[in-house]
Order: C-alpha cells, then sequence, then structure tokens
C-alpha cells in the first residue's frame, strides 16, 4: 500500500480521500485550502476535504511547504483549487484525477464546459502532473454517457469512476514502471464559468438553455428581479415568443420549455406552478436581455 498526500478541496474530491482510506492506503497529510466562507453568513467554515479528514483522525494542512522532506510515495491532487509549483512537482509524484477525456477541456472547469458544448461522453483521466496545465502523461482513462444528467450528477460519477481506477492503478505498483499514455488530439480550455455564462438568453435554442440548466443556479430576471430555474424541460409548446410565459411555460428560439422548479430572489426554491400563483403571477415575461447584459 502506498503512503500518500492528498491535495483536495470541495466535496467532490471526498470521494477519493475515503476510496483511497478504504483501500488501506496511508494517508499522510491532506493539505486543502483555507477556511473560506461558504454559504449564507460571514463565519469561516472548514472545506468538505478538511471537514472529513479531521472527523476520520487524518493530519490536514494548508501549506504545500508541509510536502517538503515528508516521506510519501506519491501525491494524489483532486479538485485541489491551485496550480501546484513546478518545484513541488518536480519532487514529487503527482497523480491528477482529471474530469474530462484530456486532452479535451483542460482547465478549470471542465465538465461544466462539456455540459455547455453537448459532449455526449464525459471522461475521466488519471495523469501525471506536470509543470504545463494538465498536459501530462495518461495512465487510465474512462467516461459517462452526459445524456441529460446534472452537473452535481456528472460530478458523482466521473469522482466514483476515478477513485476506481486511481485505486486499480495503485495496486500495480511504482508508478515509474507503469505504462502512461501521452494526450494526443485537440486541445481545449475549459475557462470559469461565470454568472453569465448562467444568464438564459430565450432567444437561444431550447436545448442550449437545457445545458445552462444543468449546470445549477441559471437564471433570468422576471419583472426586475433575478429568478433562478433549478429544473425545467422541453415543452410541447411552438407558437410561444421567446421569454414569454403561458403559465409555467416559456418560449424559446424554437419552441418552449416548461418550467419545474425555480427560486425567486431571498426565497427558497419551489414548485413553479406555486411561483406563478404567488409572487410570479402578474408576470408576462422574463425580462429581455439588453446589450449590455443588464
Amino acid at each position: 500500500m502506498a503512503r500518500i498526500a492528498f491535495l483536495g478541496t470541495p466535496a467532490l474530491a471526498v470521494t477519493t480521500l475515503k476510496g483511497l482510506v478504504d483501500a488501506g492506503h496511508d494517508l499522510a497529510i491532506v493539505i486543502t485550502r483555507p477556511d473560506a466562507k461558504r454559504g449564507r453568513g460571514g463565519a469561516l467554515s472548514p472545506s468538505p476535504v478538511k471537514q472529513w479528514a479531521l472527523d476520520h483522525g487524518l493530519v490536514v494542512s494548508h501549506d504545500l511547504g508541509d510536502l517538503d522532506g515528508l516521506d510519501i510515495d506519491l501525491g494524489v491532487v483532486v479538485a485541489y483549487g491551485a496550480l501546484l509549483p513546478g518545484s513541488l512537482v518536480d519532487a514529487i509524484p503527482m497523480l491528477n484525477i482529471h474530469f474530462s477525456e484530456l486532452p479535451r477541456w483542460r482547465g478549470a472547469a471542465p465538465v461544466e464546459r462539456a455540459i455547455l458544448a453537448g459532449d455526449e461522453d464525459i471522461g475521466v483521466c488519471i495523469m501525471r502532473i506536470v509543470e504545463e496545465l494538465d498536459a501530462g502523461a495518461v495512465y487510465a482513462r474512462a467516461s459517462v454517457s452526459s445524456g441529460e444528467k446534472s452537473l452535481q450528477q456528472l460530478w458523482n460519477e466521473l469522482s466514483e469512476l476515478g477513485t476506481e481506477l486511481l485505486c486499480e492503478l495503485l495496486k500495480s505498483g511504482d508508478l515509474n514502471q507503469m505504462e502512461t499514455h501521452e494526450q494526443v488530439g485537440e486541445i481545449s480550455y475549459a475557462k470559469k464559468v461565470t454568472a453569465e455564462d448562467l444568464h438564459l438568453d430565450f432567444e437561444t435554442s431550447s436545448e442550449q438553455l437545457l445545458r445552462q440548466i444543468r449546470l445549477g443556479k441559471a437564471w433570468s430576471r422576471a419583472g426586475g428581479e433575478r429568478v433562478v430555474i433549478h429544473q425545467a424541460r422541453r415543452g410541447d409548446v411552438h407558437d410561444l415568443a421567446p421569454g414569454y410565459l403561458a403559465g409555467t411555460t416559456v418560449g424559446t428560439r424554437d419552441g418552449s420549455l416548461v418550467l419545474l422548479e425555480v427560486q425567486p430572489a431571498g426565497k427558497r426554491a419551489m414548485d413553479a406552478r406555486d411561483w406563478r400563483r404567488g409572487s410570479g403571477a402578474s408576470i408576462d415575461r422574463f425580462d429581455p436581455i439588453t446589450p449590455m447584459g443588464f
């Protein structure tokens, strides 16, 4: 079994941390990003990885310098949230679970960009970290069907699959003796998703709108108030102008969507029918997007 330093921060990385512990590996240290404001309120709270590690008696640090001179076989990185310095990558063999079919979607938001691009399959790779962003050789890869799954569903599937690939790989022994494959194909980069990427423009296609909604936090404005649309499905109305509402159906460029769950500003998520009966009763359309995005 390997003696491992684990670097990760969000909830999806907990899957791999738990998998390594369950497989019997020795977790020498867990490095995660500093405590931050998470959710409402001003109090700082630990990352999901830190909380899980502390709950299970593991050594936790926020300082990459704590890896200096540490007796470990390798590092495992899953959504750590910061680039690693070249000196560290040169000193310690580092494996990364990257959620894409490399070299497609190198970068910060590979699953999100794959969904927005309409990729039918979304991959996961076990990659050797090098100084160039997500450019290392690949030890193992697999993929899942994207279908109409939400971002969270895909994260869950890919983190489970990536953990299985990693644990199977580590059974093979010395990383330096394992077969790797250089990345081949067209390189694309997955920049972070912004609020404007999630701003719904009903002048676009139903398919594109549904892709945005699958990411979570997709939004529009109605009567000047921000409304987050959590769930929707294709509608069968084809004569409704883009952005206009008939009940919970909203027109799009090429048809319509039926709103299922929405969240008006300052309120909890609710059934779209309840919203229409309540604060949304007097609204007949979503506000169009102006050239300035307001």
